[in-house]
């Protein structure tokens, strides 16, 4: 009789320890779910608050910027001359460098020369200068709390020499590209 109750105390020990075990997996499943759900929340927060990702569209910023690019712009308060910047303008989103700030004054010569305060901008990103199609009155003084934007490609942008867009407020601006992720062949950080 021993034999057989010592068996059914090793056979309840057993299942005892199975028990637990099993009790212990499902604790760690559940807490690291949670872990990740938790990580998971915080970097969308950080994403949409701090540094979004965004992916361009069309052909204004070449050869800086190309279609399909994934981008991080980091959000800010301090934007200054040859920033990239994402904006919005009405239910788009664009992509656009900062050329003037607040209270400088823009002009263009039919070469597409661009001016600021009477001062030719060295344009080393761009490929191709352009006149485009200029609505403005020029010269043009920018208004306080705005930046005059224009695109890399001169030829194709919708930028600020349109009379419909002009100088951007600043409210408008998500904030500056900083970095490319994709393609990985141009992994790095973006001028």
């Amino acid at each position: 009789m021993t034999d057989k109750k010592d068996l059914e105390v090793k056979d309840l020990e057993e299942e005892l320890q199975r028990v637990n075990k099993t009790i212990k997996f499902r604790q760690t499943v559940r807490s690291t779910i949670f872990g990740l759900l938790v990580v998971a929340a915080i970097m969308v927060l950080v994403a949409a608050l701090w540094m979004p990702v965004l992916r361009i569209y069309g052909n204004s910023m070449v050869p800086s910027l190309d279609e399909g690019d994934l981008v991080i712009a980091l959000k800010s308060k301090d934007y200054k001359r040859g920033d990239i910047v994402a904006l919005y303008y009405g239910n788009k989103l664009l992509v656009k460098r900062i050329v003037a700030t607040p209270r400088e004054e823009v002009d263009f010569d039919a070469k597409g020369n661009v001016y600021i305060n009477n001062e030719v901008l060295n344009e080393t990103y761009i490929d191709k200068k352009s006149y485009g199609d200029i609505t403005i009155r020029l010269p043009y003084k920018v208004p306080d709390e705005r930046y005059f934007v224009l695109g890399d490609h001169r030829d194709t942008s919708v930028d600020s020499r349109s009379a419909v867009l002009g100088a951007l407020p600043e409210d408008q601006i998500i904030g500056k590209i900083i970095f490319r992720m994709w393609p990985l062949n141009k992994f790095g950080t973006v001028k």
